[in-house]
């Protein structure tokens, strides 16, 4: 099985200044230019049998838009959605600061955000989506999974089994896919945050 992460095209929330989570914002027009890159070089390289998608608004358009190029099934997932922020989803980020500021030393990975989950609680849901698809969805070739950075940077922490205190950060940029297999040989990375098709 070879799994295909995509983050979706770049949101509004991306040129506020605000913290996004699980604000719903939609893709900004340039974010579905981007998604429309992103559908033709995967239709021509790496199509996927299957989409998987978090239900929030900018990943949700981006795999539509894929979905479109690819005439395959979309499926929602309610567990790939982007860290539950709680109290800080859209605020802006200054502002955030002081109303919420993060207590010295930083917050504890059991101590969820006010109104949302922690980082232990993350984890374990990204964990879970993880087992749910490579056992669910095992009659799959190659399986397209569209989500958001926070997301994607920890399905890496979970299919390499690193630590949950690990410092480890896999960066994605808008619509940046990863390439994964999962196979008798182990767990294979072929490629990390690919934009060929934004050159």
């Amino acid at each position: 099985m070879e799994l295909l992460l995509i983050r979706h095209g770049q949101s509004e929330a991306d040129i506020l200044d605000v913290h996004e989570g699980r604000a719903d914002f939609p893709l900004t027009e340039i974010g579905e230019e981007q998604a429309q890159k992103m559908a033709q070089f995967v239709r021509e390289h790496y199509k996927p049998e299957i989409i998987l998608a978090s239900p929030l608004k900018r990943a949700k358009k981006t795999a539509g838009i894929l979905q479109e190029a690819i005439s395959c099934e979309l499926i929602e997932e309610e567990d790939l959605m982007e860290l539950h922020n709680g109290v800080l989803a859209g605020l802006p980020r200054k502002e955030a600061m002081i109303k919420y500021p993060l207590p010295k030393g930083g917050r504890p990975l059991h101590v969820p955000i006010p109104e949302g989950e922690s980082e232990l609680d993350f984890r374990l849901r990204v964990e879970r989506i993880f087992h749910k698809i490579i056992h669910d969805y095992q009659q799959y070739g190659r399986i397209a999974v569209v989500s958001h950075g926070g997301f994607i940077s920890n399905f890496f922490k979970a299919f390499l089994n690193l630590p949950i205190n690990s410092e480890a950060i896999f960066y994605t940029g808008d619509t940046g896919m990863h390439l994964v297999e999962i196979s008798e040989r182990g767990r294979i990375i072929k490629f990390l945050n690919k934009q060929d098709h934004l050159v």
